[in-house]
């Protein structure tokens, strides 16, 4: 152990070296810290408990309110959650959806800013225990930002995904929202129409087979760029840190958030553009694409 830490190899493997030991104190995986019984608590989930706990405390706060009239925390919390709503407003232009979506894509937000914050308190990442880890005796730290595991990340992009099928089949039922990847209803009215619109019907259903397959991707790319950025992220400071200790890493670490900020408007938006799009039926698409085309080919006639 102490030939393996002493500050002589250092020397003679060179700065290089002292990077990629740092940077080895983040693995891709999530590391274990302990176990419950036959489950595995690793650090990245201590980290998201931490947030979780955090938010409850939030919560049993705003409900302890007496008076009408907020104050203190509860007109930061009121402020926010009006905030919330007006952003929502802007992209459903549906009160009845805004409320609907709300809790969803605020948690959403909200959980992914905290944890991404959470990763620049000191401690995390560096404060650990020792214990081996692939065969070699390595500092492991108790806490790691949740979204810089991928398991998390992809936790959350799948029940962001499930929740917008599940708003699909809410608002439009099973069989309008499966016909969207699905659409063997569009084949066979098709056939009352003329060959021309059988052959729509069959491109628009070879279409939904694609969007079919946009679903996965989307829980993919909303899982992968979360956990691409927050992770590069840590890797960032630590090689930072690695280089001078002193003042270099500031204001990377005011970059980090700002990123924390942007990944977590990112995901929730997404989500929320999801949602609505999820909703809508193949009539209110059509609607939509009247609305925009209608007014400019008046204008063209006229001119």
């Amino acid at each position: 152990m102490n030939a393996d830490l002493s500050s002589g190899q250092f020397k003679e493997k060179g700065i290089f070296q002292k990077i990629g030991l740092s940077m080895a104190g983040i693995p891709l995986a999530a590391e274990p810290i302990f176990n419950v019984g036959g489950f595995t608590i690793t650090n990245s989930m201590l980290n998201a408990y931490i947030a979780v706990a955090f938010f409850i405390i939030i919560a049993i706060v705003a409900r302890s309110r007496k008076s009408l009239v907020p104050k203190g925390i509860h007109n930061f919390i009121e402020a926010i959650i009006e905030m919330a709503v007006a952003e929502i407003d802007k992209v459903t232009q549906d009160k009845k959806k805004t409320m609907q979506f709300l809790p969803l894509v605020a948690t959403i937000f909200l959980f992914v800013l905290v944890s991404n914050w959470m990763g620049l308190i000191p401690g995390t990442g560096s404060i650990g225990i020792w214990g081996y880890m692939h065969g070699e005796l390595e500092l492991i730290p108790l806490f790691r930002p949740a979204s810089s595991d991928l398991n998390m990340t992809l936790a959350i992009a799948i029940v962001a995904i499930g929740a917008t099928h599940l708003a699909g089949l809410r608002q439009l039922g099973i069989v309008d929202h499966f016909s969207k990847f699905f659409n063997f209803k569009g084949i066979i009215l098709s056939f009352k129409k003329g060959p021309m619109e059988v052959i729509i019907a069959v491109v628009q259903f070879f279409v939904g087979l694609i969007e079919f397959i946009s679903e996965f991707a989307k829980t993919l790319s909303l899982s992968l760029r979360l956990f691409g950025n927050v992770f590069a992220g840590e890797v960032l400071l630590t090689v930072m840190l690695g280089l001078f200790s002193f003042v270099l890493p500031v204001p990377f670490m005011f970059l980090e958030i700002l990123v924390g900020i942007i990944q977590a408007t990112v995901f929730a938006m997404l989500t929320l553009a999801f949602l609505v799009v999820a909703t809508m039926s193949h009539g209110d698409h059509e609607e939509k694409h009247e609305e925009r085309v209608g007014p400019t080919a008046e204008a063209s006639v006229n001119a």
